[in-house]
């Protein structure tokens, strides 16, 4: 274990990890999932943060704390960092040990030789482990080497399987933008979800060289453009004329599996670069938002202003804010029947 590896008490809460991708100047790719875990006796919250930028690649292990949500109090939540330097190469198999209202908990990794996916994600998709043990059951493991986690905890499997309901990633790019989730726990295998632009600049490789500089807006986009979401190389999504219909949803089947399809790309196409609020990574950066949410869950999906996407267009909204206008809530998990709760928000930042 290297002395690079941080265990610490976060003096703000997990919600600052998830703002840090977007509130530096350097690019940094960030992925964060919410996991319902069996710790303690109390169903907890446990949110893991992967970052990466061309300084720093690190993951987040973060608790929530059942007393401080009792005594009113968010400002210190049990969290466990793990930094994946090239130059710590040392650190990138490890243990640590931590607390949480008196509960010992123990953080196993092995991230020595991950694989990842060609999109650019900071979350390997292959070949390594973390896991998080309480009570010697493996509350929460990921990766795909499971055997070597248990037998290096030398835990059990939990009796509760933890229930993955919300996932968050920004990404990066200039017309193709992917990731990948497993949009039901009875899925085998991840789903590539992937949303291509039409054109992002005049004459780009969609249209002709030769067209007039009048058919383009202020930010080079079309004024005709068109957005494709596929989800395992399946266009299911198709809009065309999209400066008129830049927020909308569609309902789509993956699988069986109605899944709703929520997207905001207002600043894509209406926020010049100098008009882009300065906290934006890099300045003059825009993002479009894009929601998948497996319809039948056992969480409440969104509020009024996704009900009234479906309409073409909508009221515009402040140009650079990285505040969504949807989100998801869910219910206590009880452990019963039914489709598990699952929401994916994507921030799709377009590069100048």
């Amino acid at each position: 274990m290297g002395e690079n590896n941080v265990m610490r008490i976060s003096s703000s809460p997990s919600a600052k990890l998830i703002d840090d991708a977007i509130s530096s100047k350097n690019p940094q790719s960030s992925v964060t999932c919410v996991y319902q875990t069996h710790i303690g006796g109390h169903w907890r919250s446990v949110t893991v943060v992967w970052n990466k930028n061309v300084m720093n690649h690190s993951v987040t292990l973060t608790v929530d704390s059942i007393e401080e949500v009792e005594e009113g109090g968010n400002d210190h939540h049990p969290t466990c960092k793990i930094d994946l330097k090239p130059w710590n190469f040392w650190a990138k198999k490890g243990y640590k040990t931590f607390e949480v209202d008196g509960n010992h908990l123990e953080a196993y990794w092995d991230l020595r030789s991950p694989k990842f996916s060609g999109s650019g994600s900071p979350e390997p998709c292959s070949d390594y482990y973390v896991a998080l043990v309480a009570e010697e059951e493996v509350v929460l493991l990921l990766g795909d080497h499971k055997k070597k986690a248990y037998k290096r905890s030398k835990a059990r499997p939990a009796l509760v399987d933890a229930v993955h309901f919300y996932k968050k990633e920004h990404v990066f790019g200039k017309k193709s933008f992917s990731t990948r989730a497993r949009l039901d726990n009875k899925m085998n295998k991840e789903c590539e979800i992937v949303v291509e632009l039409s054109s992002t600049t005049a004459g780009g490789s969609s249209f002709s060289s030769s067209s007039s500089s009048s058919n383009y807006n202020n930010n080079g986009f079309n004024k005709d453009p068109e957005m494709w979401i596929s989800i395992e190389g399946i266009v299911l999504v198709h809009v065309k004329s999209l400066q008129w219909k830049f927020r909308g949803n569609q309902t789509v089947v993956v699988n069986k599996l109605p899944v709703q399809v929520y997207w905001d790309v207002h600043d894509w196409l209406f926020c010049s670069s100098s008009s882009s609020s300065s906290s934006l990574p890099g300045g003059g950066w825009e993002h479009g938002l894009f929601i998948f949410k497996p319809e039948g869950t056992t969480g409440e999906t969104t509020t009024s202003d996704a009900e009234e996407s479906g309409s073409a267009g909508g009221d515009s909204s402040e140009c650079g804010s990285t505040e969504s206008r949807y989100y998801s809530t869910t219910q206590s998990h009880s452990g019963g029947g039914g489709s598990t709760p699952f929401c994916l928000f994507l921030y799709a930042w377009k590069l100048e």
